[in-house]
């Protein structure tokens, strides 16, 4: 249960975090934080990451669909036996469901958190919890190989 407690933590978190910004912000409208390296922008995407697919929104529905169901069962049987495993799954279902709820709602994906330092694509906090939990995923591939190895 606790993983699905940290996916809905996830959840809620992002949906705050939107809710905010699509409140209080117009879109396009942009506050620095730190000037020229970190600024709140409104911003929607259509797509999938870095704007790729753009009006794609059944696929992504479909697809997120498809790995929710996947994760969940992975969870199931995964669960105390990989809690590294375990934990970035939970990350990422809560990520993933997080921009499925836009996606379902409107169609788009409100993004707001942009590192103008680097040109980086702006993300959002669902976008955060799906690369953090895919990184611990593939550290965890790294570490279990290495453990195998010897």
């Amino acid at each position: 249960m606790l993983y699905f407690l940290i996916a809905a933590v996830i959840i809620g978190l992002d949906q705050w975090t939107k809710y905010l910004v699509v409140k209080h912000m117009e879109r396009g409208e942009s506050i620095p934080l730190i000037a020229d390296v970190f600024h709140l922008t409104s911003h929607r995407n259509m797509g999938a990451a870095f704007g790729i697919l753009q009006n794609q929104r059944w696929l992504f529905l479909v697809i997120t669909v498809a790995v929710v169901i996947g994760i969940v069962v992975s969870l199931i049987r995964l669960g105390k036996n990989q809690p590294r495993a375990s934990v970035a799954l939970s990350l990422v279902l809560g990520g993933a469901i997080g921009n499925f709820i836009d996606r379902a709602s409107t169609g788009q994906v409100v993004d707001f958190l942009d590192f103008t330092l680097i040109n980086f694509p702006i993300f959002n906090v669902a976008d955060m919890a799906i690369t953090i939990g895919v990184g611990i995923l593939l550290l965890d591939v790294f570490l279990e190989g290495r453990k195998s190895g010897r």
